[in-house]
């Protein structure tokens, strides 16, 4: 049975020590789990070690008493404002280490451990056999033009021969509006065509710039 290490509106130094311990050594397996990632933000890896602790010493000090509980809420929703949106990885290692800190915080110290070994070997298989990942051949293709080319229709011969399709998402000025810009979402009959596909735009739009990559994910840095 899982209990407690608290006594009902009481603390002791050693019962205090023991939780705010077990939160910062799962804290930092937390933080390791998270560096595993072939991307993640280094600022945000020291947090989550430290972040059970700051949590269970919250909850300690607002345990029982109502007054203080809101208090803390509107604190957190200020930080909220402050915060920009991460990766839904981020986010999830946020959750995972707040989960643990709660547990801990409430002397739940056994179930505090074992919410770290059981989401930290969940989360360390199914990136091991990258469940997430997913190889989109999808690509985007950014074209320059001078403003005086009309750009209907121009690109149908190329992309008709080397894409399964094209979308037209964008079209902007840039260079104090001498030039277009063409934004295109594409995906290739054969990747191996790529610099074929490039060199035909390039005899169609002057042979100025032209960017074929992969589709940019917008992602804010915690």
């Amino acid at each position: 049975m899982i209990s407690s290490i608290f006594h009902v509106g009481t603390f002791s130094i050693e019962t205090v020590a023991a939780a705010m311990a077990t939160a910062l050594v799962l804290g930092i397996l937390i933080a390791l789990l998270y560096k595993r990632g072939t991307v993640y933000v280094e600022n945000l890896s020291v947090v989550l070690a430290v972040l059970p602790l700051m949590i269970s010493t919250v909850i300690m000090i607002v345990n029982g008493n109502l007054g203080t509980s809101v208090a803390v809420l509107g604190a957190f929703g200020l930080v909220r404002f402050r915060s920009a949106p991460g990766s839904a990885r981020e986010i999830g290692f946020i959750f995972y280490a707040m989960a643990v800190g709660l547990a801990a915080g409430m002397g739940f110290l056994t179930m505090a451990a074992l919410i770290t070994l059981v989401i930290g070997a969940v989360l360390f298989v199914l990136e091991k056999i990258r469940f997430g990942d997913h190889a989109s051949k999808e690509r985007e293709l950014r074209i320059t033009i001078p403003e005086d080319l009309n750009y209907n229709g121009i690109f149908d011969e190329p992309f008709e021969a080397y894409t399964k399709y094209a979308h037209l998402e964008r079209v902007k000025t840039t260079n104090m509006g001498t030039m277009y810009e063409l934004s295109y979402r594409i995906e290739m009959k054969d990747e191996a065509d790529q610099k074929a596909l490039i060199d035909e735009l390039r005899c169609r739009n002057g042979n100025l710039g032209i960017i074929l990559g992969l589709v940019q994910r917008e992602r804010n840095e915690l």
